[in-house]
C-alpha cells in the first residue's frame, strides 16, 4: 500500500475563539485523513496572536513570508482583540499575508445548510433557492491601503482613503468569477459595481467585465446591479442569483449579509486563493474572534469546519473533491440534529460536543473511502 500524501498546513489560531475553532478544525481533518487513509496532514503552528503582539510588539517574524511558503496550505482561525486596534492587528497579519501570497481571489459560498433557520420565511420553506458564491476581489479596491493622514491631531485633520483598480486586478477576477460561474450549474453571474457614483475605479470595473464577458457570451448568462440594489435582490428574489463577483470591499459587506440570510455567520467559510498555485492559499471563516464568547466553549465550529473542506478540495487538486464531498454530508448530518447545534442555530451544545460529533459522521460517511 502507497504511503499516504502528506499535506503541511501553516496553522494560525489567532484571538479569541480563533484557537478553539482551529483547535476544532484539526481534530475534524485528522479524522477524516484517518478514515481515508491515503493522505495525512502535519501542523505547523504559528503564535501570531494580539495578545503575543502585546508582549513582544509585532505580530509576524521577519521570515514570516519564507515560513508560510514551506507549506501547501494555510489555516487561519481570527484576529482582532480589544485592546489592538482592529487597523493594526488586520494589517499587521492577514491583509499582508493575501497580498504578498497572492491571494488575489476570495471565494465564499453560501447555502443554508440542514437544520439552520433562515431569517426570511421564503427561504425556510424552500431553502434550495440560496444557493450562491461570492467572488471577491482580494487585492485591490478600497483594501489597497492607499491613502493618508495630514494634521493628524489638530481640529483639521485630513484623510484620504484611495481606492485601487488596475486593469490586471480587475480582469483577472472577472476571469476567475466567469470560469467559476461556468462550473456551475446555472452558469449564471451577476457583476456589483457603483459606477454610477465612483465615475473612475468602478467605470474601469465595469469595462473590463464587459470586455471578458464577450469570451463567454453563450455560455455564462451574466447581468448588472448597483450594489445597493443588490442588498434588495439578495433578499427579495435570492433565486434569482447564483455566481457573483464584487470588489474587495463590497464584496466583504455582501457576503455578511449572504451569512446572515443563510441563517448564522458562525458557518459562514471563505478562501483566499492564488490561483497561481506559486503561493499557499488561505482558509478561513468569516466570522471574527467574538472577544465575548472567547475561552466559554460555545462557539459555532461549522464555518471552520466547511472551510476545512474547501481547504481539502484546494490542496487535492480535484483528486479529493468527492472526500471533501462526504466531509461536507458528515457536516450536514451533525447541522440536521437538534441535539447537535450550537446556540446561535437554536441549540445548546458546545463546540467540543458539535466538533465530536462531526468526527463520528465522518468516520461513518467516509468509511467506505479507504
Amino acid at each position: 500500500m502507497p504511503s499516504p500524501t502528506v499535506y503541511k498546513i501553516a496553522a494560525i489560531p489567532g484571538d479569541g475563539i480563533g484557537v478553539d475553532i482551529t483547535e476544532a478544525a484539526e481534530q475534524v481533518l485528522d479524522t477524516l485523513a484517518a478514515t481515508n487513509g491515503t493522505f495525512k496532514f502535519e501542523y505547523t503552528t504559528f503564535d501570531w496572536s494580539s495578545k503575543a503582539y502585546k508582549e513582544r510588539g509585532w505580530y509576524m517574524q521577519d521570515d514570516w513570508e519564507a515560513q508560510l511558503k514551506k507549506h501547501d496550505a494555510i489555516y487561519f482561525g481570527a484576529v482582532g482583540w480589544p485592546d489592538v486596534p482592529d487597523h493594526i492587528s488586520l494589517w499587521s497579519m492577514i491583509l499582508p499575508i493575501r497580498n504578498t501570497m497572492n491571494q488575489y481571489v476570495n471565494v465564499r459560498p453560501t447555502r443554508i445548510l440542514k437544520g439552520t433557520t433562515a431569517p426570511l420565511a421564503q427561504l425556510q420553506k424552500t431553502p434550495s433557492e440560496l444557493d450562491w458564491v461570492i467572488v471577491r476581489e482580494n487585492s485591490e479596491g478600497e483594501y489597497a491601503g492607499q491613502g493618508g493622514t495630514t494634521h493628524a491631531h489638530g481640529p483639521n485633520a485630513i484623510a484620504t482613503e484611495v481606492a485601487i483598480f488596475t486593469r490586471v486586478g480587475i480582469e483577472r477576477i472577472m476571469r476567475f468569477a466567469f470560469e467559476t460561474a461556468k462550473s456551475r450549474p446555472r452558469r449564471k453571474l451577476t457583476m456589483v459595481t457603483k459606477s454610477n457614483a465612483q465615475r473612475h475605479g468602478m467605470v474601469l470595473w465595469d469595462k473590463v467585465f464587459y470586455d471578458v464577458a464577450k469570451e463567454y457570451e453563450g455560455v455564462v448568462e451574466f447581468d448588472k446591479m448597483l450594489v445597493d440594489a443588490m442588498t434588495v435582490r439578495m433578499v427579495n428574489k435570492p433565486e434569482s442569483l447564483d455566481t457573483i463577483v464584487a470588489t474587495n470591499l463590497h464584496a466583504d459587506i455582501l457576503s455578511d449579509l449572504a451569512a446572515a440570510l443563510a441563517g448564522s455567520i458562525g458557518i459562514a467559510p471563505s478562501s483566499n486563493l492564488d490561483p497561481t498555485r506559486s503561493c499557499p492559499s488561505m482558509f478561513e471563516p468569516i466570522h471574527g474572534s467574538a472577544p465575548d464568547i472567547a475561552g466559554k466553549g460555545i462557539a459555532n465550529p461549522i464555518g471552520a469546519f466547511w472551510s476545512a473542506a474547501e481547504m481539502v478540495r484546494w490542496v487535492g487538486k480535484g483528486e479529493l473533491d468527492a472526500v471533501a464531498d462526504q466531509f461536507m454530508q458528515a457536516i450536514e448530518n451533525v447541522t440536521g440534529n437538534p441535539k447537535t447545534r450550537t446556540r446561535d442555530m437554536g441549540g445548546s451544545a458546545g463546540t467540543t460536543e458539535v466538533t465530536e460529533a462531526v468526527c463520528r459522521e465522518i468516520e461513518r460517511v467516509c468509511g467506505g473511502a479507504k
